[in-house]
């Protein structure tokens, strides 16, 4: 049995899955006594044995989603395959709802914007404004719509009193820096994002597939590379007058501690650019240490390295700080 392996499947099941998708919980909670499922994972490499990503490429082959022991033993048949996929892909879970919580603070922000996007994906969350909000508020609810009406993507989040934009902002330029950028336009490349969606999730899925639909309509510029090598050339393409803004969402945990600090250390050269991440606790110290709240499996938002909300993993939810 490896133990370390068991662990990990332990507390994903107990803390991500439990009450969010049956299938996967019922999954890790099983592999975390299996000694030769772990075994197999214990092989790959660390970043690699990640739950999401070795569940989502056993689907993406055709394993059956439902109970464990069918799964179990196609998972056993069809191990080389899916440590193939594993291998040539990573969890790129591209969640457009997050715009729900970025825009509490690009609504508040001057003049055009030029948004550049760390860890893209697709680009999905650089469409903040072709999107349609309902804020919840105690149940006083707070609708935003495009200036051309309803969007085919509505997001619900619950917000407190205070925290309510009002307004969509103003885009004017859109880009972002992936290792790994997703073609919105590509069927192939769609279909593994919608299977990073957990399995019981259709909502999600149909949300990404109409958010891809409004991006490959009007294609961001995406660029193949490392963010800490990329993110200062784009932000110098920027168009000049527009205030930029560089952002992210459950991307710097994939990045060893001391890259974070570099590509901290990196956006805050800028004092003309405003800064957003969204990411979890204990991702960036230097944020999570002025956090005193509980903050359980929720973000911390914050504006150039300052606290300033708890949000929901899937832009659910906004609890200013």
């Amino acid at each position: 049995m490896d133990e370390q392996v068991a662990a990990a499947y332990r507390r994903f099941a107990d803390v991500e899955a439990r009450g969010v998708s049956e299938i996967y919980f019922r999954w890790a909670e099983a592999i975390a006594d299996d000694p030769e499922v772990t075994n197999l994972i214990g092989q790959l490499p660390g970043i690699k044995r990640q739950p999401n990503l070795v569940f989502a490429a056993a689907r993406h082959l055709g394993a059956p989603e439902g109970p464990y022991d069918p799964f179990r033993s196609w998972l056993l048949s069809n191990w080389s395959t899916v440590t193939a996929v594993v291998q040539t892909r990573s969890t790129q879970t591209n969640e457009a709802a997050r715009c729900a919580v970025l825009l509490p603070i690009l609504s508040r922000l001057d003049g055009d914007l030029a948004l550049i996007e760390a860890g893209a994906s697709a680009g999905l969350a650089l469409y903040p404004d072709r999107y349609s909000y309902r804020y919840d508020d105690e149940g006083a609810i707070t609708e935003l719509d495009p200036d051309d009406g309803r969007s085919r993507v509505v997001i619900t989040c619950t917000i407190d009193s205070g925290s309510v934009p009002s307004r969509l902002p103003n885009i004017a330029w859109r880009a972002g820096v992936d290792l790994n950028p997703i073609d919105a336009q590509d069927p192939e490349q769609l279909n593994w994002l919608e299977t990073l969606v957990w399995p019981e999730h259709d909502e999600r899925r149909q949300r990404l597939h109409d958010a891809a639909t409004i991006a490959a309509a009007d294609p961001s510029h995406l660029v193949h590379d490392d963010l800490l090598e990329k993110i200062p050339e784009l932000i110098n393409d920027a168009p000049t007058g527009a205030h930029v803004v560089v952002f992210h969402s459950a991307v710097l945990n994939y990045l060893p501690l001391d890259k974070r600090e570099t590509f901290v250390e990196l956006v805050s050269s800028f004092p003309s650019v405003t800064w957003i991440s969204n990411e979890g606790p204990g991702v960036i110290p230097t944020v999570s240490s002025q956090v005193d709240a509980e903050v359980g499996e929720r973000a911390i938002l914050a504006v150039n390295g300052r606290p300033v909300a708890l949000t929901g993993p899937h832009g659910q939810s906004y609890l200013a700080l």
